[in-house]
């Protein structure tokens, strides 16, 4: 079993899907990690469900209810987070959203916004508080890591909210890893292409190709997409992974379309 080494980690959209898988990740390595989301039911379910590998989870980890969309509500995160642990170590923005497949032009102003609200600015929220916390606190610094998603390099059809924010979220990561690098901030991206989770689920029946076709996907286990995440928070502050993909090996990411 490993030691603890009281590193401290926020996980956003932790209370389901790759969140809550890498939030049990990191709890298991020994991180103490704050699960944040929108429902704190879910929390609290993800949490009992990562198991008590050192016999004191209730003391490793924290529930906050969030919503990334409004900045009170990060503001509040990140307080309770430093008021209980001290200080941050990882910021993993998992946090969003997958508007219904639409048409460009038919695609309603409310999803656009949504998608971009939740995956992009609630992201950039995310992230200002962390650079303010990690620059202030001793020892100073800290990682950030974005999940960007396969839709961050090439779209589904009738995806255009969804590929639009991830291909910022690219943006971000480059911006946020340059500004990083004079506080000790290291700042990478991941991104992952068909973690099993539920909502991935309709991928193994059929999903629209971009040839018009409904074709099922391969999906991979989303603990692979976990410990990749973890690997990326284990690194020393000198070294960082700017960008890793991990997907299903037979999805049809090389050669989409």
């Amino acid at each position: 079993m490993k030691a603890h080494h009281d590193r401290i980690a926020i996980v956003t959209g932790a209370g389901s899907g790759i969140g809550a898988a890498t939030a049990a990740a990191l709890v298991a390595d020994g991180w103490r990690v704050v699960y944040a989301g929108r429902r704190l039911e879910a929390l609290q379910r993800a949490i009992a469900a990562a198991g008590d590998p050192w016999d004191d989870i209730a003391e490793r980890t924290l529930a906050v209810p969030t919503d990334v969309t409004r900045p009170d509500s990060v503001a509040a995160l990140f307080d309770a987070t430093v008021r209980r642990f001290g200080r941050l170590d990882l910021l993993f923005n998992n946090a969003g959203i997958f508007p219904r497949s639409a048409s460009l032009e038919e695609l309603p102003l409310e999803q656009w916004q949504a998608a971009v609200d939740t995956n992009l600015t609630g992201a950039f929220l995310c992230t200002q508080h962390a650079f303010r916390v990690m620059k202030a606190q001793t020892p100073r610094g800290g990682r950030i890591i974005n999940n960007g998603s396969i839709s961050a390099h090439a779209p589904r059809p009738g995806s255009v909210a969804y590929t639009a924010t991830k291909h910022a979220i690219t943006g971000l990561t480059k911006t946020a890893a340059l500004d990083g690098r004079a506080y000790d901030i290291a700042v990478g991206q991941i991104d992952i292409g068909n973690a099993a989770t539920e909502m991935t689920v309709a991928m193994q029946q059929g999903v629209r190709q971009a040839d018009g076709s409904l074709k099922p996907e391969a999906v991979m286990d989303v603990q692979h997409a976990a410990d990749a995440v973890v690997h990326m928070a284990r690194l020393p502050l000198e070294a960082n992974v700017l960008f890793m993909t991990v997907m299903a090996t037979k999805m049809p990411f090389v050669g989409r379309g």
